[in-house]
Formats: structure tokens, sequence, C-alpha cells
């Protein structure tokens, strides 16, 4: 395991949104199970931390943003600050969404149609931002889950009005759509590892990168589509299990999502208008992790004891301190807040 780079690649807000996603998805399967009898408001608790936070992090970016106008020259700072205020528009839709779900779930005063019209909206006005995002090489993965789904929550909002009278398995055939496409990039992924991984002139870690991704897309669509099939057939009456039990699959799924924003890199850099890595934040905010991200800890077995595993703590070369000559000791050192050179 390897701090330095796990600090590197972590992305604070993928976590924060699949954490919010995955306590959500627990509270409403409890709540449907009858387990609990709280509040609609209560089970949404962690959707709104998530908006909340959205918004403040928005909020503050702006402000620092026209508050130091030297800082809008500042590399491709323009196109990530225009990125965080149209993904804070879509959170916004989103969270006009929820607050009329919730609502509608608590007191069954709306229409299902009403309640699905910001999120049909926001999936029209997806299909430009992919465009733009594309051009500007920004993710996009909120927008086009949306874009992909337009059908798919037009279907939701008129069966759950009970304008259509279809099974639910006819009413989810979008997400099957979408399903069977991802299921045909996690073959594609896995025959692609097999085949690296028999190859004798590929990199043993670019072989070992192909595997954990192909293993990482199956712990997230197969188990995605196990719970969408058992959804279906619980809504339709062909079977009877809990709620709970129907989205285990669903917790596989998201925990893979909180496993991988440990390596998902990325993230909007005006979030909060920190204005620079979210590791490098943290070692200005924490200087103590500096030390600690650049350590690395291996198992091997002993030579000649080769049942025995002996854990060892290796401390990475930009920390091993040199004896300083007479002529060192008069200059100058500037602290350099980075996991490569640490104080």
């Amino acid at each position: 395991m390897n701090l330095k780079t796990l600090f590197q690649d972590f992305n604070p807000s993928k976590f924060l949104v699949f954490t919010c996603l995955l306590l959500f998805s627990l509270l409403f399967a409890l709540r449907l199970d009858e387990t609990i009898e709280w509040s609609y408001w209560v089970i949404f608790l962690p959707i709104w931390i998530w908006k909340l936070t959205v918004i403040i992090g928005a909020s503050v970016g702006s402000y620092i943003w026209w508050k130091n106008p030297q800082y809008r020259v500042e590399g491709n700072g323009y196109v990530q600050y225009k990125a965080m205020i149209i993904c804070t528009g879509m959170h916004l839709l989103l969270l006009m969404f929820e607050i009329l779900a919730c609502d509608n779930l608590q007191t069954s005063s709306h229409s299902w149609l009403l309640v699905f019209i910001p999120l049909m909206f926001m999936s029209l006005v997806s299909i430009g931002i992919c465009i733009w995002a594309v051009k500007n090489e920004r993710s996009f993965e909120l927008e086009l889950f949306c874009a992909v789904n337009i059908l798919q929550f037009i279907f939701l909002a008129l069966r759950l009005d009970k304008v259509i009278q279809w099974s639910w398995v006819i009413v989810f055939i979008p997400i099957w759509i979408v399903m069977c496409t991802a299921m045909i990039g996690v073959l594609y992924a896995i025959i692609l590892a097999i085949i690296l991984v028999k190859s004798p002139n590929i990199v043993p870690h670019q072989s070992r990168g192909n595997v954990s991704t192909a293993i990482g897309y199956s712990c997230l669509v197969v188990p995605l589509l196990i719970f969408e099939v058992l959804l279906a057939n619980r809504l339709d009456g062909d079977n009877h299990f809990k709620y709970t039990a129907i989205t285990v699959p669903l917790f596989v799924s998201l925990i893979t999502l909180i496993c991988l924003s440990f390596g998902a890199k990325g993230g909007n850099q005006w979030w909060f208008g920190i204005r620079k890595d979210f590791c490098q934040f943290l070692l200005g905010a924490c200087p103590f992790l500096q030390e600690y991200g650049n350590i690395s800890y291996s198992l091997h077995k002993d030579n000649q004891r080769e049942e025995e595993v002996v854990s060892t703590v290796k401390i990475d070369k930009p920390f091993h301190k040199k004896h300083r000559s007479s002529e060192d000791q008069g200059k100058a050192v500037v602290p350099i807040v980075s996991i490569e050179t640490p104080d």
C-alpha cells in the first residue's frame, strides 16, 4: 500500500457523493421495509448534506474568484470556474427534484410527472453540457447519466402516476439497454486484461492496471444489474424479498465507487477556492501528513523462513535525511508543499 499514490489520486468530490448515496440507500431501504418510521425529510439527510456542501463550495469559490481578478488568468482557471458553475446549476436542478420527491413521498400531494420535470429538463440540458465538456476536456459523469436516461425518467413518472399500467420490467427497458452496453464494456475490459496478462511484451505495471480496471468495472456493473433485476421483480410481485436485501448488490456497487474515488484523480480546483489539488491543499493544512504520505508498506517473504510473512516499512527516497555540510548550513531552505519533496 503506497500512501503517496493514495493521496495524490484521491477525488474528494466523488468520495462525498458516493458516501452520501450509500447512506441514503440504506436509510431509504429501511424506511420502505418499515424497520424505521422516520420522516422522509430525515431519510434524505445525506442528500441534503451533499447538496449543502456543493452550494457552500461554489459560493466560497465564486467569492474568491470575484475578489481576486489575478486568479482568473492562472492556467485553465476560467474553464474550471465555468465548469464549477455548470455543475452547481445541475445540482440545483437535482436538488429541486429531490425536494419535490421527498415532499410527495411524505404527503402525496403532487403528481409524479410534476416531480420529474426538473430531472427531465436537467437531462435535456445535459446533452449540451456533454458536448461542451468534450471540447474542453472536462469530466461529465452526472451529465452523461442524465442524458442517456431521459426516456427512463419519463417512463417512471408515467408509471408512478398510473398513466400507463405496464409491467415494471417493461418500464425499465431504457435502463436495460444502458446496462447491456455497460456489460459489453465489462466483457471487453476482462478480455483485454486476460490478453495483456498473457502477453510477454507488456510491462507488469500496465498489466496489473488493466486487471484492476476489469475487476473494478465488474464489481460495479454486475451487482448493479442484479439489483435492478431484483427491484423490478419485487415491484411486479414476483418475489417478496425485503428492500434491504434487494439493495445489498447496490451497496456493493456504491462501495466499489467509493474505493475507486481514491484513484479517480481529477476534480475541480475552484471548489471552496482552494485553487490547487486537494492533496496539496491537505498537506498545506496538515503538514504532518507529508511524512506519512511518503511511507509505503510492502509485504514479502523472508529468504530463510519462507513460511513467515514479514511486514517491513520502507521510507521513500525523498525522506532520506542527508548530513549537511558546513556550506549547506548557511543556505536558505524554502519549504515546498509536495508529496514527492515534503518538508
